[in-house]
């Protein structure tokens, strides 16, 4: 199938054509961002309607996002058939799909079909992930794509903000605590009729979510979104890449995928962990469902940052470096602190700050890693771009690990596993960027 439009090269494109296309992708983010941050809330909500053990909470983060490990590279292959725009109209069609089988999943109460469910949104996600990010990557002068990756971040965080509050506005009640509390002293029945109601308040939500991504899929195709050409490469690149064969012949972009991988599961670990955290503490569900929105908050306060001062006070890859070197740092302090302190008219532990400030540490480290990894792939820029999607199934398996950790010792010990994680990518923002050929011992 060709592309009914022809592609164009984005430093072709007028003013207001860019700033139509930034507009665009921004709303694809804040979408991406909505969809997939209410995980934040639906882990300890399942965890609870299905009586899981920490380890298969997690499976939720697990099907949503093994997705992109499967379906990146079929992503961008549907990406050169048909073109950008009905790219990501089949990607919203995918997640609307995936919205609307939350209907039977809740009506049977299946596990298993909810998490059908999330496979599919997932999959949505991965063709649209891997449209937009070469897509914003190459709008524009590559030395200030952190700045605009920064804005897309803001779509995405501020809707991550939104949604565990939001979904927690609808599917929680005043009584739910009383309620949590009774569950093991329920007879049978009484425990799977007040189950089934429980997990019935997500019907209206994904229904209404289905319907929203099915229009944003026909708008999507119908939108003035110009179809850029990601692969143009100039005359440099070209006989840079000329002996090239194999994407696998670019180690800054393998090892960027890798260091993706571990960025996006250190992510969603600070956020999809901190609700279950405090619960440790005996803070309520209805109490911890502000600390997702709070560590995403921290992560827009350093977009606005990287937006204020890249790159004509920093570069992008000294604040790489800088975020790793904070995430390192905060670790530490996750691990080897303690103390109640006041907060949000609570009395909270001292390290649940220090997960939520994860957030500001993780910030700007998608923005400064994605032009570092596609840096000089001209031709290989679409299949170099599903490689880095790949790598999002940090988000299904980092949380996993977690988990097993969390089950096998104790929650707060489990952030262990961020500390390797943040020392690899300390290794990418200071060398691993700069190789540019396999060393053979």
């Amino acid at each position: 199938m060709s592309k009914t439009t022809a592609a164009v090269r984005a430093d072709q494109l007028s003013q207001r054509g860019t700033w139509i296309s930034i507009g665009i992708i921004g709303m694809l983010f804040f979408i991406f961002g909505f969809v997939s941050w209410v995980n934040a809330i639906l882990i300890p909500y399942f965890k609870i309607a299905f009586t899981l053990s920490n380890f298969d909470s997690y499976l939720v983060a697990f099907a949503f996002y093994i997705s992109y490990l499967i379906m990146s590279v079929p992503s961008s292959y549907l990406l050169k058939a048909v073109g950008f725009k009905k790219g990501m109209m089949v990607g919203f069609f995918a997640m609307s799909v995936g919205a609307f089988i939350f209907v039977p999943a809740a009506m049977s109460r299946t596990y298993e079909v909810f998490l059908l469910g999330l496979f599919t949104l997932g999959t949505g996600l991965a063709v649209l992930q891997t449209a937009a990010n070469p897509y914003v990557t190459v709008l524009g002068p590559k030395e200030r794509a952190a700045q605009r990756i920064s804005v897309m971040g803001i779509f995405n965080k501020g809707a991550g903000i939104l949604a565990p509050i939001l979904f927690a506005a609808v599917i929680l009640r005043v009584g739910d605590n009383e309620l949590f509390q009774q569950l093991d002293s329920m007879t049978p029945d009484a425990k799977d009729a007040a189950l089934d109601e429980l997990i019935r308040r997500v019907i209206l939500p994904y229904s209404v979510v289905g319907t929203v991504l099915l229009g944003l899929g026909i708008f999507v195709r119908f939108s003035p979104l110009p179809e850029i050409d990601t692969e143009h490469e100039t005359a440099e690149i070209a006989e840079a890449n000329s002996g090239k064969t194999s994407i696998f012949q670019f180690p800054h972009l393998i090892l960027g995928a890798v260091a993706i991988f571990l960025h996006v599961g250190t992510q969603v670990i600070a956020i999809d962990t901190v609700i279950p955290y405090a619960n440790s503490f005996g803070i309520s569900l209805l109490d911890a469902k502000v600390f997702p929105s709070f560590t995403l908050a921290f992560t827009i306060l350093g977009y606005l940052i990287g937006i204020s001062l890249i790159p004509k006070v920093i570069s992008q890859v000294n604040v790489l470096r800088i975020c790793t070197l904070l995430g390192t740092f905060l670790t530490l302090l996750i691990v080897f602190t303690s103390g109640p302190i006041p907060f949000w008219g609570m009395t909270v532990d001292i390290s649940i700050l220090f997960v939520v400030l994860l957030g500001l540490a993780n910030s700007l480290v998608w923005a400064g890693i994605w032009p570092l990894a596609l840096d000089g792939l001209g031709r290989y820029t679409k299949l170099g771009a599903s490689i880095m999607i790949m790598g999002l199934c940090g988000n299904a398996i980092m949380p996993m690990v977690y988990g097993y950790f969390a089950d096998l010792y104790t929650v707060k010990l489990a952030y262990w596993v961020l500390f390797p994680c943040y020392l690899y990518l300390v290794f990418y923002a200071v060398q691993g960027h700069k190789i540019r050929k396999w060393k053979l011992a």
